[in-house]
């Protein structure tokens, strides 16, 4: 009989069709059409753009390529993010979980006896000592008239999103820093290079001049000059040795390296890399369509974070309203296990119940003021991203034409200041010019040389934070 109770369950199920609290609607933004003021849309960047799935292949790299597979496989902050999945995944699940019946078997025996003293007598003959066997199938259900579960499902899976989104941005903040570590160590090893052949060259010019001192051909302050400048180049080269250590065991923290392998080794493929040329590895196309935006995974977070924000208004605005449960099983009942299951044995029981609100001390209403409030938090905070990415690119766009800039003049800085150099020694060579104009152009084509390798591994540094501010790059 109780399965025929079944469709009316089913019917009432459907009533659940009317769920409570605001639809979620994205927000309304002024976006402009295309980045850059004077870009003019082409037919590359007028197609819908994708996110290269390794973005970092544009430096060409294959070292860099092998770190970050390393990275994105033992990175710590990553396996976090992913267990972080797990975990609103698995809530999902509990909390889709109410809006289905709940269906458990449950199975006693119990065995009492009565007192034959006790207040109220026994008849005759009467047993004392009972015996009763019970199996049943039980079932209860909610009508989710309202829309509370569906509500709060929502609010769980937008979670879920958030959370995924959340990996993502944990993704792409760890192959950026990679990268930016990768040609920071390359940047350091190049100067350290250029520093140890400054040292090599400055320690010749101390020996010279002792012997041209010894032959009173220098006098002695050419010879303490050369020993102060000799002793500059070592302290440089030192504190080069000092950040590149420092650079290589942050770099094999983020490569989720073990404790003695961080303590003990250097980064091989770092130490292997090619050196820092060129003017660039990628040219930023034109007139990049502002749905790029949409790819950022900060941005996707924020608004899961504010659409399950606005469900939960739905959620507390529902308790305002009377829930209907349903409640039933069907078994049977014996007190002999031989009789437990015949047709006399059959039990059955059906129960609806309705609960009415009807005052808490404005807790109800306390609780949809109190999900309206978090929406509106989660609708600032997702605002204020939205404006933040804007910033991000304009700044990242501005900082990469700038390094690319500063790239270029320090390399023909440095080309110029050879070419000084070579003529100050001519000219030295000849008596025309001091020693003290030979170590100036060292100085100074040092200077730059130092800074011209900072510099190139600024332009890429600049073009990741370009194409993290993007939300992992382009394609044309």
């Amino acid at each position: 009989m109780f399965k025929h109770h079944i469709p009316a369950i089913a019917a009432a199920a459907l009533l659940s069709a009317c769920t409570m609290g605001p639809n979620y609607e994205r927000p309304a933004f002024e976006l402009p059409s295309f980045w850059r003021k004077d870009a003019t849309p082409t037919a590359a960047a007028a197609q819908p753009a994708k996110t290269p799935e390794k973005w970092w292949g544009v430096f060409g790299d294959n070292n860099l390529d092998t770190l970050v597979a390393e990275a994105l496989e033992h990175n710590r902050d990553l396996v976090a993010a992913a267990a972080r999945i797990d975990a609103a995944r698995a809530n999902l699940t509990i909390v889709d979980a109410n809006r289905y019946p709940t269906i458990y078997g449950q199975a006693g025996r119990t065995r009492t006896r009565s007192s034959t003293v006790g207040a109220t007598p026994f008849p005759a003959g009467f047993p004392v000592e009972n015996n009763s066997n019970r199996v049943t199938l039980n079932a209860s259900y909610e009508i989710d008239f309202w829309g509370k579960y569906k509500r709060g499902s929502e609010a769980a899976r937008a979670e879920l999103l958030a959370t995924e989104a959340g990996r993502d941005a944990v993704r792409l903040s760890l192959t950026s820093d990679v990268v930016k570590s990768y040609y920071a160590i390359l940047s350091l090893r190049g100067q350290e290079q250029v520093a140890q052949r400054t040292l090599e060259g400055r320690e010749q010019l101390v020996t010279l001049q002792g012997k041209r001192f010894s032959a009173g051909v220098a006098s002695e302050f050419e010879v303490r000059q050369s020993e102060a400048d000799r002793d500059g180049a070592l302290v440089a080269l030192t504190a080069l040795r000092r950040e590149r250590e420092a650079e290589d065991a942050q770099l094999a923290v983020l490569l989720g390296r073990s404790p003695r392998d961080v303590w003990e080794k250097r980064v091989d493929a770092a130490q292997n890399g090619p050196e820092l040329q060129g003017n660039g590895p990628v040219a930023v196309p034109e007139g990049l369509p502002s749905d790029l935006l949409e790819r950022r995974p900060d941005l996707r977070q924020a608004e899961q974070q504010l659409v399950a924000a606005n469900a939960r208004i739905g959620v507390a605005k529902a308790a305002y309203f009377p829930s209907i449960s349903l409640t039933g099983y069907l078994g049977s009942e014996s007190a002999a296990l031989s009789n437990l299951f015949t047709g006399p044995a059959r039990i059955f029981q059906l129960a609806a119940s309705l609960t009415q609100p009807i005052w808490g001390g404005n807790s109800v209403r306390a609780g949809v003021d109190a999900a309206t409030a978090q929406q509106k938090v989660a609708l600032a905070n997702y605002e204020k991203s939205v404006q933040s990415a804007f910033a991000d690119v304009r700044t990242a766009l501005a900082s990469y034409t700038a390094a690319r800039e500063t790239a270029e003049t320090q390399t023909r800085r440095a080309a110029t200041l050879a070419q000084s150099l070579k003529l100050a020694r001519l000219r030295y060579d000849n008596g025309i010019s001091s020693l003290l104009e030979v170590l100036d152009a060292e100085r100074n084509l040092l200077s730059v040389e130092l800074s011209r390798i900072d510099a190139l591994a600024a332009q890429r540094s600049a073009v990741a934070d370009l194409i993290i501010a993007l939300g992992g790059g382009w394609s044309t």
